[in-house]
């Protein structure tokens, strides 16, 4: 029989071809168990949104909003936390400040007991309900939100749980203005990791901060604030501290929040 140099060098060709397929196995299978809780994450956070919200026409956070209302008390604001915490590690992923390190929010807010609070990403109202529960009488939260819908959804969660909604604003002006408003007491940020610093930058320019403000920036180690970080480091304005956790909702995957102290401007 006849053999065909073009078939011969077929066989050649795939036999190399699964040889390296083979070489490189070891490789992939570690990659894949050293970074599954990754994979999970993004399959729940990106993949799972995507079905979702082709199928049912709904934001992943009105879909949220929807099972807090049919799963929490009206006006009580401990089980609509609840609601959302179950929904966020059983249902879809929403990247809320959780339970567990939503333990050490609450903790530095009774220690404070800071009297005018401002939140940058509200989000679709977990963080807002969770800090406008351990305030004092008479103190006053302003929650920043720049994703229209989701500021509206986080003024529906706001009444549900019994708190006025115009504790929600849904724009930055005041930012740009800081005659409107008096100093702040405790900054809680957990919106864009990549303005952490700017809008940092931009409270103390404004005078917005004053000695002994404390500002809680959460998600610094994953997906993580390294500008931000570096500058707390250099500055010499803060007093500041990492408080380690897992990030929310998740295995595996490491994060922390920052806790920075004013010093004010030397």
């Amino acid at each position: 029989m006849q053999i065909r140099p073009g078939w011969l060098y077929e066989c050649c060709r795939l036999m190399v071809s699964g040889a390296i397929a083979l070489a490189f196995l070891p490789l992939l299978l570690t990659l894949i168990i050293r970074y599954r809780y990754y994979f999970v994450l993004f399959y729940r956070a990106v993949l799972v949104r995507i079905w979702k919200d082709c199928i049912t026409g709904l934001s992943r956070e009105e879909r949220a909003y929807q099972y807090v209302l049919t799963h929490s008390t009206p006006g009580d604001p401990d089980s609509i936390l609840e609601a959302f915490d179950y929904w966020c590690s059983k249902v879809e992923y929403i990247s809320n400040i959780g339970p567990k390190k939503g333990k050490i929010l609450d903790r530095i807010l009774m220690e404070q007991s800071p009297l005018t609070v401002l939140e940058l990403g509200a989000h679709c109202g977990y963080s807002t309900v969770r800090i406008a529960r351990a305030l004092p009488l008479g103190a006053r939260l302003y929650s920043i939100e720049m994703d229209q819908t989701n500021a509206a959804i986080a003024e529906k969660i706001l009444r549900l749980a019994g708190f006025d909604d115009d504790t929600v604003r849904k724009e930055v002006t005041f930012l740009q203005d800081s005659s409107l408003y008096r100093r702040v007491d405790f900054v809680f940020m957990d919106h864009w990791k990549k303005c952490y610093l700017p809008d940092l930058q931009m409270l103390e320019e404004c005078g917005l901060l004053g000695k002994g403000s404390v500002i809680l920036a959460d998600n610094v180690l994953f997906p993580g604030a390294p500008k931000f970080l570096r500058y707390i480091r250099k500055s010499g304005l803060y007093e500041w501290k990492i408080h380690r956790a897992m990030l929310e909702y998740s295995k595996g995957i490491r994060d922390g929040m920052a806790e920075l102290v004013f010093q004010g401007i030397k």
